[in-house]
């Protein structure tokens, strides 16, 4: 047993009996690798990686690879989901070498943490050969090694060395985004670009946002076909609820299958938009069972006791004969559902295996050795399950948690935890949930009370391994997602204290991240480890980067509390990142998002008062250009000389004559918010 048996992630953990002299990240393997003049050897991945799992069975399992790893290098293993700042660093200098990255990776630093060369996946006989050739480099070729440090530097420090521009990115550069993404649509299978296939979630936001703004047709045409698609395909769990990770093909059928927490954050959030944007009744429908099915699955499967949010399930499985394979746990044969269906009339068992494509000679590409991945790739036009299909579902998920379930990241990351959060309390009010808002509430609370030291600063991660541990310093994306989190737990349950925890985490994000020289937030604290670079996390990827979600939350928080400190910071951040979002829109969806708003323009709704039917006139419908105070008062222009009873519907903080009723205030929004009509 090597050094990883005393750590909380999960992932570590996994790698705990490997015969490799495995380290933490931490001074110690430095000192050593000082100590002994060794390179280091820093292997990242998360626990729900299907390849990182597959490496290690080749490789750090392997007690030849072992020894050649043990004699030739100080070897580190981070899990990136707990130090994503580590991984970043990294990740940016394996793809300045390869230009690609991924995970597993594999990268070699020298003794101070410069990095030297990487890469990904090996198998076992590639490995053996680069460790050779490293350890030859390292000891015969120095100047190699320091002419590959030099040139690594320059491209990770990047980020950190970006000007402000002129001015923030416009409508121009928003045009741009918009002909981009429109270039790589698929219309057969929607979606953007070809396999591999990721959601990407915030792009479908943004463009359903411009279609509510503008009317324009072919955004809600490709928004709407781009979820059903998703939703017919083996990315998406038809018997449990919730997605996978992406697509291996354009046809969202054979996915790699790990679900994890982010993604089934960002997912429901666009569902339950769509479900109260379109105006067609089976749409509506569909998207509200989709949402409804993801946001199930986190509660039941993720959900902790105290109210944290688990990281992640696994993508392998055990199966029948004590194998782990991707998929088995998610993956049918004929024979298997049939008799899951015993008892249940022939006939319907004949639709069940239609109804879910087990017959479908075009889903061979969904065969794991026979196996088959329930679709309705091939009947898309009705995803809404008739009584006699709903009943069979619930006999297969039965028999299916007979099943072993893939493994359990249980740790609690607070930046996940927060798009949860997010989408859980906007979910709740607008599908009128209160089991699901109080699911938030607690998870609001769950995150204040553990991951929040008694000295007011916050940690990244949570998991029990005995006595319940919070550790390593949060990220500017914690702070920026909490930021959000608790602004729209404020609005969804009208209680004044989540609007003060949003502006003490505000207040600690730009006190600790905040470049005073050139606009923007650090990924690490001022006070946190100092790595090789201090770097800015700016690129949205699977997740909004911290920087685009601090412009959106900052915006948000500003508009509630009339604090435009808030706003004039987001949009310094907006300058800093001006130039690149007028080079490279597509990296920049969620960003975005403030340059639609500043276009739009932003509507305040403040009901003064117990009046639960104007509350509820407002969550009616998706309002993605308007912000609500209501319940408790706090510190705001929105609450200053109103009436009690009334709603208040304001631009900039000027508002229109008081709305006594309902539909007066529907009828001031429609002016404000209009919520274009659509199929």
């Amino acid at each position: 047993m090597n050094r990883l048996a005393a750590e909380t992630s999960p992932y570590l953990r996994q790698h705990r009996d490997n015969p490799v002299d495995w380290y933490a990240w931490g001074p110690e393997a430095f000192e050593q690798a000082r100590r002994i003049d060794r390179p280091i050897l820093l292997s990242i991945g998360y626990s729900a990686c299907h390849w990182c799992h597959v490496m290690a069975h080749e490789c750090f399992e392997d007690p030849e690879v072992a020894a050649a790893m043990n004699e030739g290098f100080v070897n580190v293993k981070v899990d990136r989901e707990e130090r994503p700042d580590v991984d970043a660093v990294y990740m940016d200098a394996v793809q300045a070498m390869t230009g690609r990255g991924g995970w597993p990776m594999t990268v070699f630093l020298t003794p101070a943490g410069e990095p030297f060369y990487g890469g990904t996946y090996f198998p076992k006989p590639q490995f053996l050969q680069l460790l050779a050739a490293i350890d030859d480099v390292w000891v015969n070729q120095p100047a190699d090694v320091a002419q590959n440090v030099t040139g690594l530097l320059d491209a990770i420090t990047r980020s950190a060395r970006l000007l402000p521009s002129a001015e923030p990115a416009g409508i121009d550069a928003l045009h741009r985004l918009f002909q981009q993404l429109g270039e790589t649509y698929d219309t057969e299978w929607g979606g953007f670009g070809t396999a591999p296939k990721f959601p990407m979630t915030m792009a479908l936001d943004l463009i359903l946002r411009n279609h509510l703004d503008t009317g324009n047709p072919d955004a809600g045409l490709a928004v709407a076909n781009t979820l059903v698609a998703m939703a017919s395909g083996g990315i998406y769990d038809h018997l449990g609820g919730g997605f996978a990770r992406y697509s291996v093909d354009e046809k969202w059928l054979v996915p790699h299958f790990e679900k994890m927490l982010y993604d089934q954050a960002m997912l429901a959030r666009v569902y339950t938009h769509a479900a109260r944007t379109f105006t067609d009744p089976h749409l509506r429908a569909v998207f509200e069972q989709v949402a409804t099915e993801t946001i199930t699955y986190v509660l039941t499967v993720l959900g902790q006791p105290g109210g944290g949010f688990s990281s992640a399930e696994d993508a392998d499985s055990l199966t029948a004969r004590g194998h782990a394979e991707e998929g088995a746990f998610y993956t049918w044969t004929i024979a298997e559902m049939t008799a899951a269906l015993d008892g249940t009339d022939l006939a319907v068992v004949h639709e069940v295996l239609e109804y879910y494509e087990l017959t479908h000679p075009a889903n061979v590409e969904g065969n794991f050795e026979g196996r088959t991945i329930p679709a309705r790739l091939y009947h898309r036009a009705d995803l809404l399950r008739p009584p006699a299909i709903e009943a069979a579902r619930a006999l297969l998920f039965a028999a299916r948690s007979q099943r072993q379930r893939p493994g359990l990241d249980d740790k609690v990351l607070t930046e996940w935890n927060a798009l949860m959060l997010a989408t859980l309390a906007e979910a709740a009010s607008l599908f009128g949930r209160a089991d699901w808002l109080a699911a938030a509430e607690t998870n609001g609370e769950f995150l204040w009370t553990e991951l929040r030291t008694p000295d007011g600063r916050w940690r990244r991660s949570w998991q029990v391994d005995g006595e319940p541990q919070a550790r390593h310093s949060a990220l500017a994306a914690d702070h920026a997602a909490l930021v959000d989190a608790f602004t729209r737990l404020a609005e969804a349950t009208g209680e004044a204290r989540w609007i003060y925890r949003a502006c003490d985490v505000a207040d600690a994000m730009l006190d600790h991240f905040w470049d005073t020289d050139n606009g923007g937030l650090f990924t690490t604290a001022d006070d946190a480890e100092q790595l090789v670079v201090r770097q800015k996390d700016l690129l949205d990827n699977a997740t909004p980067s911290a920087n685009s979600m601090a412009i959106v939350a900052l915006d948000r928080l500003a508009e509630l509390t009339g604090e435009m400190r808030y706003r004039n910071l987001a949009e310094q951040i907006l300058l800093l990142i001006g130039g690149l979002m007028d080079n490279t829109p597509s990296g920049f969806t969620h960003a975005f998002w403030a340059v639609q708003s500043r276009l739009h323009g932003s509507t305040e709704v403040a009901v003064v008062g117990d009046r639960p039917d104007l509350v509820a006139a407002v969550f009616e419908q998706w309002r993605p250009g308007a912000v609500l105070a209501w319940g408790e008062p706090y510190s705001s222009p929105l609450w200053e000389g109103r009436r009690d009873g009334f709603a208040y519907v304001c631009r900039d903080f000027t508002c229109q004559q008081p709305a006594a009723t309902a539909d007066e205030l529907r009828a001031q929004l429609e002016l404000t918010e209009p919520n274009a009509p659509t199929g």
